[in-house]
């Protein structure tokens, strides 16, 4: 599925709260634009600092997965605004971080936010995750924390990670793959352009089968899958709640109608949110 062009109305609308200093905002989104992560989901109080929390701690799970330690090259495909790198930066020492996004505003964003402690470096680079600009086998762990849905072409994006690793090094995303299910529509899973979408062009169309073939067929090693879905539902409870602090216009009923599927789906157990990761082979 080909995303020619870069539209995506969620971001809009979340940079131009941050550039009006919306409080709320800055504490949910200023960090990280994704899902948050709880371990305990009963306990989500739906506050702006709690989401921000689960944000974060979902970047946690996921650059966890990729095997992060202290002393390596770590890069973030679809870096947002800087908070997965923010995070590594806080927390390992000697490391070399690498972000890479499409969009210049939020690669702007993240320039002023994240500055790298003395014992690190972080780059952030505009370029397309689907021809990664980065020297073969250059580091030792690519993230792209949910963002992948977004891309050109997904198999492409684990041919360039595989290229990029270095031997042994590991590949962890997160994506929402739908039930595996005979003729299920994929309607509900792409964008197209008879409804507009909030969240851009996008492809959720990806099971865990078509993700176990894809990775064969690029060469990594055998997938791990991590269904979070459960931790992440509190996030739907803070998004019905969001309305409140922002005007409400018809430009947002996409957002709305598209969240409520996503949650509905979710509760359903017909779209999971998972945590994928491949190591890539020693020879």
């Amino acid at each position: 599925m080909a995303h020619s062009a870069l539209t995506l109305p969620y971001f809009d609308l979340i940079l131009k709260q941050l550039d009006q200093g919306d409080a709320i905002f800055e504490q949910a989104f200023g960090r990280h634009v994704h899902w948050g992560y709880w371990a305990n989901p009963d306990q989500a109080t739906y506050t702006a600092k709690d989401y921000g929390a689960a944000a974060e701690q979902m970047s946690v799970e996921i650059y966890s997965a990729a095997q992060v330690q202290d002393h390596q090259t770590i890069l973030d495909v679809g870096c947002g605004v800087g908070g997965t790198l923010a995070s590594l930066n806080e927390r390992f020492t000697n490391v070399n971080l690498l972000g890479l996004n499409l969009d210049e505003r939020q690669l702007a964003y993240a320039r002023q936010m994240v500055t790298a402690r003395p014992e690190n470096t972080i780059e952030f680079h505009q370029g397309n995750a689907c021809s990664l600009p980065f020297a073969d086998q250059s580091v030792d762990a690519v993230l792209a924390v949910e963002c992948i849905f977004h891309f050109q072409d997904r198999k492409q994006f684990l041919q360039e990670a595989l290229r990029v690793l270095k031997p042994g090094g590991w590949l962890a995303i997160s994506d929402f793959a739908p039930f595996e299910m005979e003729g299920w529509p994929a309607f509900f899973w792409q964008s197209n352009s008879v409804f507009p979408s909030f969240y851009g062009a996008f492809d959720i169309t990806y099971t865990l089968q078509k993700y176990r073939v894809l990775s064969e067929q690029v060469g990594f090693g055998a997938m791990q899958s991590r269904d979070v879905t459960q931790n992440t539902l509190p996030t739907y409870g803070f998004f019905q709640r969001l309305p409140l602090a922002i005007e409400i216009s018809p430009d947002l009923l996409p957002a709305i109608a598209q969240t409520l599927l996503l949650e509905g789906t979710s509760r359903l157990g017909l779209l999971r949110y998972m945590i994928l990761s491949w190591q890539k082979p020693l020879l």
